[in-house]
């Protein structure tokens, strides 16, 4: 079925089919409240309405600096309905960040979501003066509504306004509505300024089109049914997050608000038992550290018995994908010799594992509700450890690959009978291929450089076309930036970021992300950080690490062997630390688990501060690599010093 050539289309087309189901299910102090699909629309419609009536025309770039709310999707489409663009950041935008990005899109009005925001933006008025209008989904006082008004900006509040358009569309009959309609595929919705893991963001034009496109097989492959639930927890400004609301909406489905915080998180799951759960990575993992940390507190028999129906159950698993070619392949899998070696281990184990479902999982599958589907991972590397854990235990987690450029969705793997440890298939309508360094197509099974082509893929940079340039070859083709392999089937196995390698004095090309990834599955890490050179930016002869340490982890370790200290960061610094961490890495990065001599770490530092969104993390919650360098450049000064 061909999609609707507009956003706003995809929402009119839902509110007529769905009108009484719910839009958006948003929490009110203890309980929750819930919008319909006719209201939602009619909101966004009385929106366009009240920014007709204040001048606003298509084309016109208007900046929407809130993060997860009802509001924000009432006046995203609002902004687009008029076929205006919209600017989106987050509230942990910094002053830096909103002038760059305001001023850079010659913004005049802007929509804010809490008096927070709207003082950043009077903060940076006179860097940006082209700002004549501000719109606050929350009341402020009247003292900010004083400097607003010396500073020479019209203030409204979101409320009075959609009361305003709704009066303004009585008197101006199918004005807005007219609007709509003359939306086309091609226009402009939204530029989106990456968070930017290496420096100053970029502007990434998206058209209708390119968002729309994605919409056909998404729903095939993660779908809903009208009216059942999906929580949304990620930035809502962020690509990954308006497409995934994007997918919700247009199958009639409800938007469920929550944040990406664990006891917030786990009572809402709870309270409004959602069927889907898009997530990143590292709200993924903070699920399995908290069962894994709940069933060792619990210990004894009960902590026994989960590891043991844990290991069974993977252990299966593995054998099922092995028989029933649902692991990634890059050549002859030789099954005529495995099935007569793991048919009866298959068959024998496969009792243990439905008794554990009964004993354990089953309570496990209960914490993310009854009614739950899947999740889905993107935005970054999903651990293969926990990638397998969750699919032994029952709860379905399928990974998913993008970025803003690609509107974001490039692949997915499906909810039912997935391919194992790949992000799937590129969609309909959309091509991959592998090249070498100097552009030669590689093909299948190969290791190279991942570019794609297709209607996914931006426009451009706004006002940077020698930056669209370096990643867009003549012929249409976008360099993802990401090393990559193509499975016998097509699916995309990522390798690493290409800016990420680490490249040794001695010639040796060395990918972080699988490094990382193994590191961490050590109960005791938290995060780590694999560098190959010191803080000049010189290449080294070996690898070094910053490790953080799983805190809970240490002080049970410290207890349990008697280790004296004064505080934590004393505990994290010593000597007999350092060595249980070093031991770890050194049987997680070995030979035995296919890592290569130099790909060794070297030395290691621990830091105890934990990373955070806006500091060494990106919007998205990925590592921010030249950020955690230079934060912790004498550490890595250190470990670099003969």
């Amino acid at each position: 079925m061909k999609p609707e050539e507009t956003l706003p289309k995809i929402l009119r087309k839902s509110a007529e089919k769905w009108p009484e189901i719910s839009a958006q299910l948003y929490r009110v102090n203890d309980g929750y409240q819930e919008i319909n699909y006719h209201d939602f629309f009619q909101s966004a419609l009385d929106f366009a309405g009240a920014l007709a009536d204040l001048g606003i025309k298509r084309g016109d770039k208007i900046g929407l600096i809130a993060d997860n709310r009802k509001e924000w999707e009432q006046a995203d489409m609002g902004i687009l309905t008029l076929g205006a663009i919209d600017v989106p950041r987050g509230c942990d935008a910094t002053e830096t960040d909103l002038s760059y990005i305001l001023s850079f899109a010659e913004v005049a009005f802007v929509v804010v979501e809490n008096p927070a925001q709207l003082k950043k933006i009077l903060n940076i008025k006179d860097k940006v003066p082209t700002i004549k209008s501000l719109v606050s989904f929350e009341e402020i006082d009247e003292g900010l509504k004083q400097q607003c008004a010396d500073s020479g900006i019209q203030y409204y509040l979101f409320a009075d306004l959609q009361k305003k358009g709704h009066l303004w569309r009585k008197e101006h009959p199918d004005f807005v509505e007219n609007e709509l309609e003359k939306g086309k595929q091609d226009d402009l919705a939204t530029i989106i300024f990456t968070s930017g893991t290496t420096g100053t963001p970029k502007g990434v034009m998206l058209t209708h089109g390119n968002i729309t496109c994605q919409l056909d097989e998404v729903c095939e492959r993660i779908f809903l049914n009208p009216g059942e639930r999906a929580l949304c927890v990620l930035p809502v400004w962020h690509a990954f997050q308006r497409a995934v609301e994007y997918v919700i909406l247009s199958q009639g489905a409800t938007l469920c608000y929550s944040k990406p915080i664990g006891s917030i998180l786990l009572q809402d799951l709870q309270k409004l038992d959602p069927y889907l759960l898009p997530a990143v990575p590292r709200v993924w993992e903070a699920v399995y550290d908290g069962i894994w940390r709940k069933m060792k507190k619990t210990g004894g028999v009960v902590y026994g018995l989960f590891r043991f129906f844990v290991s069974v159950a993977m252990l299966w698993c593995s054998i099922d994908r092995k028989l029933r070619r649902k692991n990634s392949r890059f050549g002859n899998d030789y099954l005529g010799f495995w099935w007569p070696v793991l048919v009866l281990p298959w068959l024998f184990i496969y009792p243990l594992k439905m008794l554990g479902n009964v004993l354990v999982f089953k309570k496990l599958r209960a914490m993310v509700g009854k009614n739950f589907r899947a999740g889905i991972a993107g935005g970054g590397a999903y651990p293969d450890t926990i990638d397998k854990f969750f699919w032994a235990v029952g709860i379905k987690v399928v990974e998913g690959y993008g970025l803003t450029e690609t509107s974001p969705i490039i692949s997915v793997r499906p909810i039912v009978d997935p391919i194992m440890r790949n992000v799937g298939t590129p969609l309909r309508g959309m091509q991959v291929r592998v090249v070498d360094d100097d552009g030669m197509i590689l093909g299948r099974c190969k290791k190279g450089n991942l570019q794609v082509k297709g209607g996914c893929v931006m426009q451009g940079y706004y006002k940077r076309p020698d930056l669209t340039d370096k990643v867009m070859t003549v012929d249409g083709w976008f360099d993802t930036g990401d090393i990559a392999i193509l499975t016998v089937n097509n699916e995309i196995q990522l390798r690493g970021r290409k800016k990420d390698t680490i490249v040794l004095l001695g010639g040796e090309n060395i990918e972080p992300l699988p490094i990382e990834s193994k590191i961490n599955t050590s109960s005791y890490i938290s995060s780590s950080v694999v560098f190959g050179i010191n803080d000049k930016g010189e290449d080294q002869r070996y690898l070094t690490a910053l490790i953080l340490p799983n805190q809970d982890e240490i002080l049970d370790y410290a207890k349990e062997n008697k280790i004296q200290y004064s505080t934590y960061e004393e505990l994290a610094e010593s000597e007999v630390i350092h060595k249980l961490l070093e031991h770890e890495i050194s049987e997680l990065i070995s030979a035995k688990n296919g890592f290569k001599a130099f790909e060794r770490i070297n030395k290691i530092a621990t830091i105890t501060k934990p990373f955070e969104v806006g500091i060494e993390l990106s919007a998205k919650q990925e590592m921010m690599r030249y950020r955690i360098a230079e934060l912790y450049k004498e550490k890595l000064a250190a470990l670099y010093k003969d």
